[in-house]
């Protein structure tokens, strides 16, 4: 029987074991580790894992895919931990929102004999939490794998294998452009709308103003009630690249506002009227077509594990017949 561990049991980490167990795999036990006793009890309770793991090593022993599905800036001493117990021919892979800092760590710190590929599922709810947790949440979402320099072929297709399971399209980027681009999408809105909640929050009349804060209001402070580590973690980690997107909004916000200090009828209207026609565009035909070049196949999430397993026998293999040639080497 294969074995998944998955490391870090909060919204994303129990759905995606929640969306393993749904898909009815043969032969597959997943094995869980969490901060919290509870959080670990509830995972189970609930179908997202078959086992608990006291501790992130333990859970990894003799696992074939490993998942980091804690927050980014507690992957790093996540490696540092898990690195000794890990098995040859083992992928590992996380789902973080910034991937430079999670790159150069796997690089660092994981052993020569794994394979990490690099997550990102642009997926989630303002509600953290296990009790969050929705086998459908990656369902028809894009799910960014960014491969390290030196996995394989056997360890991407695994990752890719994964993200389908779990109902996901996948698409292929480099560290930098992925940084960059979720600054925009993801982490921009992060920032405004916790801002804005702070800055009407902070006046004075906000119990008035609370009377009559209705679906725009609530919608568009939304992401503020998410988790504030995770919110510091994308900040900290991502930082040049939010303070970029941030330096870009305040001057189209600068322009919004002289053309509305000029009082004049057509510089509004203008400034109101173009995102309004591209947004609606948008919400009715979706992303502009990307040149992704040939589609990704399908791949059977049992046979891409049957891949990595073979891929880590021919690389135990390998270091077997290069030891057994040094030996002989130091008799001769």
């Amino acid at each position: 029987m294969e074995r998944v561990a998955i490391i870090g049991l909060g919204l994303i980490g129990g759905s995606i074991g929640l969306a393993i167990k749904r898909s009815g795999v043969k032969d597959l036990h997943v094995v869980g580790n969490a901060r919290t006793r509870e959080t670990l009890q509830r995972a189970k309770k609930i179908g997202a894992i078959d086992e608990e793991a006291r501790t992130a090593a333990e859970a990894v022993r003799d696992a074939r895919l490993v998942i980091i599905a804690a927050p980014i800036l507690a992957t790093r001493p996540l490696f540092e931990e898990i690195a000794p117990a890990l098995m040859p021919g083992a992928v590992v892979t996380d789902v973080g929102s910034t991937k430079g800092n999670v790159m150069r760590w796997a690089k660092e710190l994981l052993p020569e004999t794994v394979h990490f590929v690099g997550g990102h599922p642009m997926a989630g709810k303002e509600t953290p939490g296990i009790d969050a947790a929705d086998a459908d949440l990656f369902r028809e979402k894009t799910w960014v794998i960014v491969p390290s320099v030196t996995a394989d072929q056997g360890a991407v297709k695994t990752v890719v294998g994964l993200a389908q399971l779990c109902g996901a399209a996948v698409s292929f980027m480099d560290a930098e452009e992925h940084d960059s681009y979720v600054a925009a999408i993801s982490h921009l809105p992060l920032a405004l709308s916790s801002a804005l909640f702070s800055v009407v929050f902070g006046s004075a009349a906000w119990p008035e103003l609370a009377h009559l804060a209705s679906s725009g209001f609530r919608d568009t402070t939304r992401l503020a009630s998410g988790s504030p580590e995770m919110a510091h973690d994308i900040m900290i980690s991502n930082r040049d690249n939010v303070l970029h997107w941030i330096d870009r909004f305040q001057e189209e916000l600068s322009r919004f506002r002289a053309a509305i200090a000029a009082g004049e009828t057509e510089p509004v209207l203008e400034a109101f009227a173009k995102p309004q026609l591209e947004r609606d565009n948008f919400m009715v035909n979706g992303a502009p077509r990307r040149n992704l070049g040939d589609p990704i196949e399908k791949i059977s999430f049992s046979d891409m594990m049957l891949g990595s397993a073979i891929s880590g026998m021919m690389r135990k293999q390998t270091e077997m017949l290069k030891a057994a040639e040094e030996r002989a080497e130091k008799k001769r």
